[in-house]
C-alpha cells in the first residue's frame, strides 16, 4: 500500500513495509476493530490511542517475532 501518496503514521509505515502483516492480521490478533486500526495507521486522523491498545499492539508484535518498542510509533 506504500507510494499511494496517503500520509501515514509510523505504525502504518510499519505495516506497509512488513511482509505478512496487514492492519486486518493486527485486527483479528489484537481484537481491535479494524476501523480502529485503520485509524491509528492514518496520518491524516490525530487518533492518540489508549495505553492498553498501544500495549496490546506491541504484545502482539513481539509475540510473532518482531522487536518493536512503543516509543517506535508513539512518543
Amino acid at each position: 500500500m506504500s507510494g499511494l501518496g496517503k500520509k501515514r503514521t509510523p505504525l502504518g509505515i510499519f505495516l506497509d513495509e512488513t511482509p505478512n502483516i496487514s492492519q486486518e492480521w493486527l485486527s483479528i490478533k489484537t481484537g481491535k476493530n479494524r476501523d480502529t486500526i485503520s485509524d491509528l495507521c492514518d496520518g491524516n486522523k490525530n487518533v492518540k490511542p489508549r495505553i492498553k491498545t498501544k500495549q496490546l499492539i506491541i504484545s502482539v508484535l513481539r509475540k510473532y517475532g518482531y522487536n518493536v518498542k512503543s516509543i517506535d510509533f508513539w512518543e
